[in-house]
């Protein structure tokens, strides 16, 4: 029963990192796994480096504590939602935009509402982390880059570095700053036409980018985690103007308002998925106190 509850955690991380505006992180964070899965890349990463540095003892105690199957399971499930839905997401966000990005804008904004309650103390300090950031996040992402035609091998492995950090933050989309760079055409094109090489070379560059990545995330959510909580928090609702539906928050960085007529469904949408967003968060609260997710590293009792 936890390998396929861990399966179906996969399904809708890798469904949202095909989407370009919504994080696989924030997914994770939702369903409560998001320490311990920073956790177990952490000491995954760990064991790789100690097996470069030559020392095989260490190396070997470390990878023997990774949770290998769970870690394998969610793969599993990510792996089959970029493939199965990464055609299918193309063309919604092609034909259906503003119902799209009306759909992720309510995500996004549930999921604020549950990384919020995550955080124990609310201080000068940490709204002012958290207000910093949703200013950044918003600038940043108005940016926007040109489709890279025919990009090079190492371009595909540089890709895949910048992405899976952003894959792994709640609040910032990995496909979006795909985009951003100009590579989520020629991404989804090689999963679609099921481009094994170039698809090795962009995965080298994300497991080397997350082995470095992961070690700092996890001390930092073990000793300051309100701070990096209150962070992830500003990340997402600054994220939320790549999802803005009009005219097409998934395609331009100028905002403006609905016209006359247009705003009644997008708004229900978006209200619908903020419910979806609180319901999934409110039974993963469940499960994880039943499965003993709660007291995983790099969480606090009762979370």
């Amino acid at each position: 029963m936890t390998d396929l509850l861990n399966l179906i955690r996969g399904f809708l991380m890798g469904s949202a990192d095909v989407v370009p505006g919504v994080s696989g992180g924030t997914v994770a964070l939702v369903l409560g796994i998001y320490p311990r899965l920073v956790h177990a890349i952490r000491e995954g990463a760990g064991g790789l480096g100690s097996l470069l540095r030559g020392r095989w003892a260490e190396a070997r105690q470390r990878l023997a504590g990774v949770e290998w199957r769970f870690l394998l399971v969610l793969l599993s499930g990510i792996l089959i939602a970029v493939v199965s839905l990464a055609s299918l997401i193309s063309h919604l966000l092609d034909d259906r935009p503003v119902e799209m990005a009306a759909v992720f804008f309510g995500l996004v904004a549930g999921s604020i509402l549950i990384a919020w309650r995550l955080i124990h103390t609310h201080d000068l300090v940490r709204n002012a982390v958290m207000a910093g950031a949703a200013v950044a996040a918003f600038g940043v992402l108005g940016l926007r880059g040109g489709e890279i035609s025919e990009p090079a091998v190492w371009v595909f492995f540089t890709a895949g570095a910048v992405a899976i950090v952003a894959m792994i933050l709640p609040g910032i989309s990995g496909s979006f700053l795909l985009l951003m760079i100009g590579m989520y055409g020629a991404v989804i094109d090689a999963v679609n036409q099921r481009d094994l090489g170039l698809l090795a070379v962009f995965g080298l560059g994300a497991v080397l980018s997350l082995a470095a990545f992961s070690t700092l995330l996890d001390r930092l959510l073990r000793d300051h985690h309100d701070t990096v909580m209150s962070a992830l928090v500003g990340l997402m609702a600054g994220s939320l103007r790549v999802l803005w539906p009009w005219p097409d928050g998934t395609d331009t960085a100028r905002l403006a308002a609905p016209g006359s007529g247009e705003w009644l469904g997008p708004v229900l949408l978006a209200a619908a998925g903020v419910a979806v967003v609180l319901a999934v968060g409110r039974t993963a609260r469940r499960v994880g106190h039943h499965d003993g997710e709660s007291a995983r590293p790099g969480t606090r009792p009762g979370e």
